[in-house]
């Protein structure tokens, strides 16, 4: 496997995965926007509005047919909010020409139709269609209102919200139904040629393919050709770690209909050095991310006080959170061991085996990251937003390398910021 990154233009890059793993190829277009209150819902229902049809393809059952021609192609798209960024992701999977019986060039096939979903929309009276405007409106608001359904994911968006109060983080990624019923064709329009115009784009490809011939050949295409230079500024992930103020820890608790209480703790890690991260995520480990876990093990196995228990570490804001569904009575002894297992880590109180294991379960993680395309891109992604380059051999050493003494150290830099409550 070889990963090699080139300019097409200042603010877009191409990166080429060149794997002979798979037997497909996958494309993936995105586009990295700082998040804004005033622009995150708009943003976010762009992918939506464009999947509906192109200049070219008017509908989404002229996409199909198309996609079809492609030897059952597909096409996805959708949003991620990744630190204080908003992400647009649009993804194209295709057969690797070497299978494809006939000599037709699909990889050249894939990516035109793939630019031209993204750069080449279909326009009436100098707007997106009113007919799918209100279409995907409604999808994104039935999206927006069942953020409440799943309660797991809904008290853990809440305490970000307490945590990032009047911050970007603290945005929920599809925005608001407010601001979803202001947006008019014409101005979602002149949104996303804003967006078009200037924000930071990066295209992957992975696949059997040759990196050159693959510069050479989208270099060539017509959508690509009209984009213009951009500054493409975003928050690259290693800047937005800002140096934290310990604060007393909030403590919030809401009430719904719920059956199981839902505890969320929101962590802040004093280390903001780019090193510190490979030695948190093995600290988050040892603490909750797995089966064999402190966490797991005296909240959940010992104590009985939660029917699921885990961290997990979001490296991007410098953040450890700790989710449980637990019995409403057990809140404060589940809070009181919670706070147990973390002075147990300052003083160190877990095994070199804790440490091995920890070690051991990043690695497997990380090898099965590469067996899947989208996750590899994925990878590669993050780094490509930290300003960084790690391979995957350079951080399983540098996941080796961790010491004890090192996540001792770590654990004495995390405190507390808030302990949000769902219950009824």
């Amino acid at each position: 496997m070889s990963y090699i990154s080139k300019e097409l233009k200042q603010g877009i890059n191409l990166h080429c995965i060149d794997t002979k793993k798979f037997k497909t190829n996958l494309f993936t277009f995105f586009i990295t926007i700082p998040l804004s209150k005033n622009t995150v819902t708009k943003n976010a229902l762009i992918p939506a509005i464009l999947r509906q049809g192109t200049a070219n393809l008017k509908t989404q059952e002229e996409i199909n047919i198309k996609l079809e021609e492609l030897y059952g192609a597909t096409f996805d798209c959708g949003i991620d909010k990744i630190g204080d960024n908003l992400v647009l992701k649009f993804y194209m999977e295709t057969l690797n020409d070497e299978y494809v019986p006939t000599k037709e060039n699909l990889l050249e096939q894939a990516t035109n139709l793939l630019f031209d979903l993204i750069l080449n929309p279909y326009i009436e009276n100098e707007g997106f269609k009113e007919e799918y405007l209100v279409t995907e409106k409604e999808n994104m608001k039935t999206l927006i209102n069942s953020k409440i359904d799943n309660k797991d994911r809904y008290a853990f968006n809440r305490c970000i919200e307490e945590m990032y109060k009047d911050k970007p983080y603290g945005l929920y990624k599809y925005g608001t139904i407010e601001d979803l019923e202001k947006i008019g064709a014409k101005d979602l329009y002149e949104q996303y040629i804003n967006v078009i115009n200037n924000y930071k784009m990066d295209i992957f490809i992975s696949g059997n393919i040759e990196p050159n011939s693959v510069f050479e050949l989208i270099s060539k295409n017509e959508n690509i050709n009209k984009l213009q230079d951009r500054e493409g500024k975003y928050i690259l992930n290693n800047e937005q770690t800002e140096i934290k103020e310990e604060t007393e820890i909030t403590t919030l608790e809401e009430k719904m209909d719920v059956t199981q209480g839902k505890l969320i703790l929101g962590l802040d890690i004093f280390n903001n050095e780019l090193g510190a991260k490979y030695i948190t995520k093995i600290y988050n480990v040892i603490l909750g991310e797995s089966a064999t876990s402190k966490l797991f093990q005296n909240v959940r196995e010992k104590a009985s006080l939660a029917y699921t228990t885990r961290s997990n570490y979001v490296y991007q804001k410098n953040n450890i959170f700790i989710r449980c569904g637990i019995e409403i009575p057990n809140y404060e002894k589940a809070v009181e061991i919670i706070k147990e297992q973390l002075e147990d880590m300052k003083n160190g109180n877990f095994t070199d085996e804790d440490l091995v294991n920890a070690k051991k379960y990043m690695i497997s993680g990380l090898e099965t990251l590469q067996d899947e395309q989208d996750s590899e891109i994925t990878y590669y992604l993050g780094q490509e937003l930290s300003g960084t380059l790690v391979t995957f051999q350079e951080y399983m050493d540098k996941i080796n390398a961790v010491t004890k003494e090192q996540v001792e150290d770590i654990a004495k830099q995390i405190k507390i910021n808030t302990i949000y409550f769902l219950r009824n």
